[in-house]
């Protein structure tokens, strides 16, 4: 486990009320997904301090997890920054680096084109880098699409045309599979219709 430690000075909640979301804080590691009690990860405040109420906030970890707490709550493991002159030193855990979660679209690939795709990561960034923990083959129709995203109608405005708001062009039906759709909107998926400029030329 890569850590290192750190003089710091514990945050009580008057102190939390003046940092904004940029600042850097260090919360406790022992979280759900974590579970690591008397370490620390560095966060960063989901919203300003200054717009919590009743003495709890909630910070996002450099992890993606979400975490709330109570400052001044002598039971919990409390919030720290970093300080030089800080009268505490705590354990702050280290990233091992980043996980990608993306979609690569290989024309006419095949696994002989994922093979030749990680030879080339593994050769970057090291043959003891780059590992591969899972990964799904899906092939993508030759067609595109354009994707928007309408308004549920709600109510006695069922009958009126719905709002509509688009969200990809020319692009292929799988990329829907990425977009996150607002809250009361639902997608949709149309063939791509090449816009024509009737235009009169001179």
């Amino acid at each position: 486990m890569n850590t290192e430690k750190i003089s710091a000075r514990r945050l009580s909640w008057e102190d939390v009320t003046k940092l904004d979301t940029k600042d850097r804080i260090f919360v406790s590691a022992d979280t759900a997904e974590l579970k690591l009690p008397g370490c620390y990860v560095p966060a960063f405040l989901t919203k300003p301090g200054e717009n919590f109420e009743g003495g709890s906030i909630t910070a996002r970890t450099v992890f993606q997890e979400e975490i709330s707490c109570l400052p001044d709550d002598e039971n919990e493991a409390g919030l720290f920054v970093a300080d030089e002159d800080g009268p505490a030193t705590i354990e702050v855990l280290q990233s091992a680096g980043v996980v990608l979660d993306l979609a690569l679209f290989v024309p006419s690939g095949d696994k002989g084109a994922l093979s030749a795709l990680y030879a080339a990561a593994r050769q970057a960034f090291g043959a003891d880098v780059v590992q591969i923990w899972r990964q799904g083959l899906k092939e993508v129709p030759d067609v595109k699409v354009d994707i928007f995203e309408e308004q549920i109608p709600r109510g006695r405005k069922g009958n009126e045309t719905p709002k509509r708001d688009r969200r990809a062009i020319d692009t292929y039906p799988t990329r829907a599979d990425f977009i996150e759709f607002t809250a009361g909107w639902k997608p949709v998926v149309e063939i791509h219709k090449p816009v024509i400029d009737d235009t009169p030329t001179i």
